[in-house]
Parts: C-alpha cells; sequence; structure tokens
C-alpha cells in the first residue's frame, strides 16, 4: 500500500464533520436541554485519529483509545445514533448507559477491535502492549499465521505520559519489541495544566529518542498531508515488525477539557491561536479543490449536519435503561457468553473435572508442590496458559512455586516481567481480551497496591462494557505473616479485594483446596484473586495428598472440618489450623467452617450451622475494622437473629501493621491461646 491510496480522504471528511458537528450539538444544545451531563468534546483532534483508523484493517488490529477518541470511534464504525445515545446514556448506548458516554468499547466491525477504555488516565497503555504481546504468542506459539503483521494501537494525550501506566507499557513494548504504535495527542494541557510542568521541554517524543527498540515521528496533528505521512510510516513500521513506535501529533484542544471546564486558563491570544490550526479549515484547504469542489465541500457539510441532527432524534427516542437490570454482568453466566475475552468468547471449553479427589500417591504434599503441579497440568492441557510475573522464570519464584515450568513449558509461556506491577496485571488484560489466559503472579500481597487500578477495573469490565467483554485471568497473591512478619510481606487485607464488584476471591487453607480451588479458577470464565498464605506454603498441618488433575473445587462451598452442637467457629486461610488447634484444648462440640472462598461465601452452610448451634465465633486475619467478618457477622443478625442464644463475637488483627517483631507480632496476629479462650468465653454466655 502506497501513501497514495492509503486514504479515503472523502470519508474522513465526512466523519471529521460529523465529529465536529457531534461536540457542537452536545455542548450547545444538548448540555442546556439536560439530555447530556457530562461531555468531553474532541474537537482539534480529528484527524490523525481518523486517519489511523483507516488503516487498522487487519483481523487483529485492536486499539486502546481514551476519552477523547470519539473521532477514532467513528473511523472504526461506531455509528452517530450510538455516538449520541452513549453520551444521552440509553439503554441503546455502547454501555447500556453504565458509563461515561464517550467510554467506549466494540468488537471489530470493519476495522480495529476497540478495547475498553477507562476513565483513568494512563489506565490504556498496558491492556494494548498485553495485546500486542498476544499477537506475538498466538503467531509463535499457536502458530496462527494470519494475525503476523497485526498491530496494536494505543492513544492517549500528553498528560498521560506522565503515568505509571505509560512508563510501565513503555518498558514491556520496548524490551520485547512488541508490535505496538503509541500515538500520543500533545494538545499542551492537561486539563490547565500547561506542558512544561507535565513534560521536560514539553516533548515526550524529544526526551524519547535516545529510548532503545524504539521509533519516533513527531508533527503536526491537523496539517492532511504532514499527519497523514506521520499517520502511514507509523503504522507501516510497526506492522513490519521492526518493534514499537510512537508518534506524537500535535493540535489545539478547541474546547474545555470536559463540559464543566470553561478554559479561562488559556488567554484570548491563546485561544485565536489555537482556532488558527482548526484541523477541519485545513482540511478544506488541503482538498477543496483538488479532490472536490467548493460546492461539494458545502453539501458534505449539509449532509453531516443532517445525519447528526437525524441521530439526535433516533437516539432521544430511544428507552432508558431497565433499572432492574442494573447488576446483571458482575459476574459470567453460562446462558449469556461475552462476545470478546476469555477462552469462552473463542469457543474453547476446557473439562469441567469433578469435586472428588483421586489419589494415587498417599505422599503429603506441600502447598508449594501443589500449586505447582496444578499449574504444571493447566499448561500442559491448555496451550493459551501463560504464568508471568517477577522472578517466576528461571528462579522459580521467590516462594518455588513456578520452579522449573520455563524449562518444561518455554520462555513465552512462563516468562519473567519487568518490576512494575501495574505492568504485570495490565498487560494481563490485554492477553485475556486475546483468548488467553493470563496467570500473572504478585510475589507479596502488599506489592499489589501499584496494580490497584488495573485490579478495580478488571472486575468491572463484563458490567461496565454490558457483557460484550470479559478478562478472566488468575492473579495468584502470597501474603501473610510466616514465622516473623512485616509491615511490607505479610499483609492480607482481604477485605479491599472482596470490595471489588466482580473478583472471585480463593483463599485455601492445605493443599488439596488449593489444588481444586486453583483449577476451577484456571477453567472459570471470571476475574480469580488466589491467595496463597505464607505460613500454609510449607506447613505441616496444610499438607496433603495430590488430589489428581481433575479435581476441582467449586467457589462458595465452605468445608466442615469438624461437626459440633455448641458453637459454629467461621474462619478461612492460615486461621483454620489456629481455630482447629484451639478447639482440641476445649471439651465443647465445636463446628468448624472453612470458608475456603471469601466472593462468592457459603452463606447457607454458615447460616445452617449457627440455627443449630446458637452461637457463632468468627476468626480472621485481617484488620478487624471492615474486615470480612463483619460481613458475615450482619449477615447472620439479619437473616437468623432470632436463633442466636449469645452476641456474635470477632477475633482479628487491630488496625496497625504487621510487626516485624515476633513477640509483638502475636500481640496482632490472632493466636491459638486467644482464639481457645474465647471460645471459654462464648460457650460460657
Amino acid at each position: 500500500m502506497s501513501l497514495h491510496n492509503a486514504f479515503d480522504w472523502r470519508e474522513v471528511v465526512q466523519l471529521a464533520l460529523a465529529s465536529r458537528f457531534l461536540d457542537e450539538l452536545e455542548e450547545n444544545e444538548l448540555l442546556s436541554q439536560g439530555l447530556v451531563t457530562y461531555q468531553f468534546s474532541a474537537r482539534g483532534h480529528e484527524l490523525g485519529q481518523l486517519l489511523i483508523s483507516q488503516l487498522l484493517t487487519k483481523p487483529f488490529d485492536a486499539a486502546s483509545p481514551y476519552y477523547r477518541s470519539r473521532p477514532f470511534m467513528l473511523g472504526s464504525g461506531l455509528t452517530l445514533e450510538e455516538a449520541l445515545a452513549s453520551d444521552m446514556a440509553r439503554a441503546t448506548s455502547i454501555s447500556g448507559g453504565r458509563d461515561v458516554g464517550v467510554v467506549f468499547n466494540m468488537p471489530r466491525r470493519h476495522r480495529a477491535l476497540i478495547l475498553p477504555m477507562a476513565g483513568d488516565v494512563g489506565s490504556q497503555y498496558t491492556p494494548a502492549v498485553g495485546w500486542a504481546q498476544a499477537i506475538r504468542y498466538r503467531q509463535i506459539v499457536l502458530e496462527e499465521a494470519e494475525i503476523a503483521d497485526s498491530i496494536a494501537v494505543v492513544f492517549g494525550g500528553d498528560g498521560s505520559v506522565a503515568a505509571n501506566g505509560f512508563w510501565s507499557a513503555l518498558t514491556i513494548a520496548t524490551t520485547l519489541k512488541l508490535p505496538i504504535l503509541f500515538v500520543i495527542e500533545d494538545n499542551g494541557f492537561a486539563i490547565s495544566v500547561r506542558s512544561p510542568l507535565q513534560t521536560p521541554n514539553q516533548n515526550i517524543a524529544a526526551n524519547l529518542r535516545s529510548f532503545h527498540n524504539l521509533h519516533i515521528w513527531d508533527g503536526s496533528g491537523t496539517q492532511p498531508t504532514e499527519t497523514a505521512t506521520l499517520v502511514f510510516d507509523a503504522v507501516q513500521y510497526v506492522r513490519s515488525g521492526e518493534g514499537p513506535g510512537l508518534l506524537r501529533l500535535t493540535m489545539p484542544r478547541l474546547s474545555g477539557h470536559s463540559s464543566t471546564d470553561n478554559q479561562a486558563y488559556k488567554s484570548p491570544d491563546e485561544r485565536e491561536a489555537e482556532w488558527s490550526q482548526d484541523p477541519i479549515q485545513h482540511l478544506h484547504d488541503a482538498v477543496v479543490p483538488t479532490l472536490m469542489t467548493e460546492d461539494e465541500w458545502e453539501q458534505e457539510v449539509r449532509s453531516a449536519q443532517a445525519a447528526v441532527d437525524a441521530a439526535k432524534q433516533t437516539a432521544q427516542n430511544q428507552p432508558q435503561p431497565d433499572p432492574h437490570t442494573v447488576t446483571h454482568y458482575v459476574f459470567s453466566h453460562p446462558d449469556q457468553p461475552q462476545l470478546v475475552g476469555g477462552l469462552v468468547a473463542e469457543g474453547i471449553q476446557l473439562p469441567q473435572g469433578n469435586q472428588t479427589p483421586n489419589v494415587t500417591d498417599p505422599r503429603r504434599i506441600n502447598m508449594i508442590e501443589a500449586i505447582r503441579r496444578a499449574l504444571d497440568v493447566e499448561l500442559t492441557i491448555n496451550p493459551r496458559c501463560l504464568v508471568f510475573g517477577e522472578d517466576v522464570g528461571v528462579k522459580g519464584g521467590v516462594h518455588a512455586a513456578t520452579l522449573d515450568l520455563q524449562a518444561k513449558h518455554g520462555e513465552m509461556r512462563v516468562f519473567d516481567t519487568s518490576l512494575s506491577e501495574e505492568g504485570i496485571v495490565g498487560r494481563a488484560v490485554g492477553m485475556a481480551y486475546a483468548g488467553l489466559v493470563p496467570v500473572p503472579e504478585i510475589q507479596f500481597r502488599k506489592y499489589a497496591d501499584p496494580a490497584t487500578e488495573q485490579i478495580n477495573n478488571i472486575g468491572t469490565i463484563r458490567w461496565r462494557t454490558n457483557n460484550r467483554f470479559a478478562a478472566p485471568m488468575v492473579i495468584r497473591i502470597p501474603g501473610g505473616y510466616r514465622k516473623i512478619g512485616d509491615p511490607w510481606h505479610s499483609v492480607t487485607s482481604e477485605i479491599i479485594f472482596a470490595h471489588n464488584p466482580g473478583w472471585k476471591l480463593a483463599f485455601p487453607s492445605n493443599a488439596e483446596d488449593a489444588v481444586g480451588l486453583l483449577r476451577t479458577a484456571l477453567r472459570g470464565n471470571d476475574p480469580v484473586i488466589f491467595f496463597e498464605h505464607r505460613a500454609m506454603l510449607d506447613a505441616a498441618w496444610a499438607r496433603r495428598p495430590y488430589p489428581g488433575d481433575d479435581y476441582m473445587l467449586p467457589f462458595g462451598q465452605a468445608n466442615v472440618i469438624t461437626q459440633g452442637n455448641d458453637l459454629t467457629i467461621v474462619t478461612w486461610g492460615a486461621m483454620v489450623e489456629r481455630c482447629q488447634r484451639a478447639i482440641e484444648s476445649v471439651e465443647a462440640s465445636i463446628e468448624l467452617i472453612d470458608l475456603r472462598t471469601i466472593v462468592p461465601w457459603d452463606k447457607d452452610t454458615v447460616l445452617t450451622s449457627v440455627q443449630k448451634t446458637s452461637r457463632c465465633l468468627i476468626v480472621h486475619e485481617d484488620i478487624l475494622l471492615g474486615g470480612f467478618g463483619a460481613e458475615i457477622a450482619a449477615t447472620i443478625v439479619n437473616e437468623v437473629f432470632l436463633d442466636l442464644d449469645a452476641p456474635i463475637v470477632r477475633i482479628g488483627s487491630p488496625s496497625v501493621p504487621v510487626p516485624f517483631n515476633t513477640t509483638l507480632m502475636d500481640a496482632v496476629v490472632p493466636t491459638v491461646e486467644k482464639i481457645r479462650q474465647q471460645i471459654i468465653e462464648l460457650l460460657a454466655f
């Protein structure tokens, strides 16, 4: 393809005008009428986006845009009616009225697939890199030759280059030489913050020219000939397989950051200078009279205006979302599969196994070996499964859970990453969209904090895309105290994950449960946090015989370890052993319940037990204030209050980090003796 025939300039004209009229309609009419409540204008950003959209025609091309990318969406197949219905938050909008009107997603139509956008600045970068890595993986490992020259494109404003996600993605893309193009739309402002406070020398392209394995283009995003040349060269280069590129396009932001921004921070001279760079005017000057006459241009103007007016009426007549559906699509449903993401969307069904252990070797193995064997089996039967994180390769993980897996399955399937949890989890999103099963490891629970933004967003993908997209994955996270504690490696904080919609949360206490829950997670259709407690990884109590390669435990099914009539104890993780040891020293009939999973949790088993015993003690390692035990207690009070003969008692940690000194640690983490004393007091009530 040559530059001469690469672009349909009449389409560029039509969509640029339509995009401009959409923005003006919303800014000047729909906002004041209350039909649109929150608007982000793309005025000034139209040209480069539309040109790039026309080049993304390969079957696995994907783009990760941001909230100012509606022109690109129009070029990729979004209709005017969908655009306005989305900003009006109607039921037929892209998200069903669940997300901001310019936060789009779109399975492939005739051009690029649009990865679900997010409102977080900079969070679009690492999922795009994950998609680019999936292109490489599917080409080499799955031998899908037809996607060899597909690419990923990610858009961001100049303000976003200060974000964690940008630098994480840049590091991943350049170290792995991935087929991805970063497009930075530089309008000189991040809301009101000027470029010198965002980027040294105000030019990220100039600053990155020494970045290894990164090709740079820099120029105007408003001059049609120059912009077309830059866009064409950049896309062709990345498509050639030479590695990633970064294209910086300068342009004006002709409206405020959003509908609430009046741009008072710009002087009249600055605004006049920006309007002199209006790409619509430059587009007119480029195509008239070489491509069309002035009359034909005016006809295009009238046609675009009429199309937008018609779309307004159609969108305005569409219904409001049904409030009864607002809780739909938090988790997967077998009868309602997503269109994009995970194995289900690829038409792949893994064996579902069974709940009966098949023990062929009575040797009791520790939890580390159990996890390693489960990962090995899943890597063997599922070529789309990948395990990655810091030190998981040659070293085999700092806890040895991935020891020898790279040697057996190869460096593309079990691999080390750069030291960025945002990059580890963010790339997993793009991989999941691309039909892979990513299994990222976070070395310790506290280390997940830099990935909080991505973790929050992953759980809501299915919901906020109205079940179009999902990102099933399993994030393995060790944590909790061990022989000693400290504030950095001994955190559990499971309540944080439980409070994130859309995530399932497993918390096994022993090797057998670890195998069954991990296999269920890896063959499931939802994102899962799989918590591996450090104290139980090699604990004698947690050792069990390997339950077999088909063993699977359903989430939300607790294990009743001991039956009893006098007291119910509900717990999970490392506290299961401590509760059992405490029970052994008390003369009473006590029912001990190991929840196994926190989301979902086995409410029925707990309530049935409390109705029988009339007493309940809840024990968890996490901080007591706002801990998950409060949710269990509230449920018991709400549903079986009249069956209680004593107050519900919770044992947890005080609101302090886990200390390094072991004596101090025993004053924080619930001990066997503390649990025993509370059992005695509750039985005597």
